[in-house]
């Protein structure tokens, strides 16, 4: 089991680990030696052991937080699983139908018709002009 040392709270502790687990314990130390120095920051010199009680409390107070957001993160996540399961499983709503009207090609040819009967007097009136 490896030995490693770690500072929190500007003090050096020897801690045994499992193999492969030193990073993790060096995360932690990061995390309690940040609280550490909050408390270090706010109140000055500590004896060690209500440094280490009042940062591990600090991180505790922290972790329920999360939990709780987590928590409650879950819950909507599962809110929204039964909702989106829910739309999934209804039955899909009628498509409504859209008719467009088509203009017949006789109605089209008069029409064209009439626009050049219209510019052709147009073009009579600006010549009288």
């Amino acid at each position: 089991m490896p030995e490693e040392k770690i500072t929190i709270g500007g003090k050096t502790f020897e801690v045994a680990c499992q193999a492969g687990e030193e990073q993790f314990l060096h995360a932690a130390a990061g995390m309690l030696d940040a609280e550490a120095q909050a408390l270090i920051g706010q109140i000055g010199r500590l004896p060690e052991a209500r440094m280490l009680l009042m940062s591990g409390l600090m991180l505790a107070d922290k972790t329920a937080g999360y939990e709780d957001r987590l928590r409650a993160a879950e819950e909507e996540i599962e809110r929204l699983r039964a909702e989106n399961s829910k739309l999934r499983s209804a039955p899909r709503p009628a498509q409504n139908r859209v008719e467009v009207p088509v203009v017949p090609q006789e109605v089209a040819e008069t029409m064209a018709e009439l626009a050049a009967r219209a510019e052709a007097l147009a073009d009579q009136i600006d010549e009288r002009a």
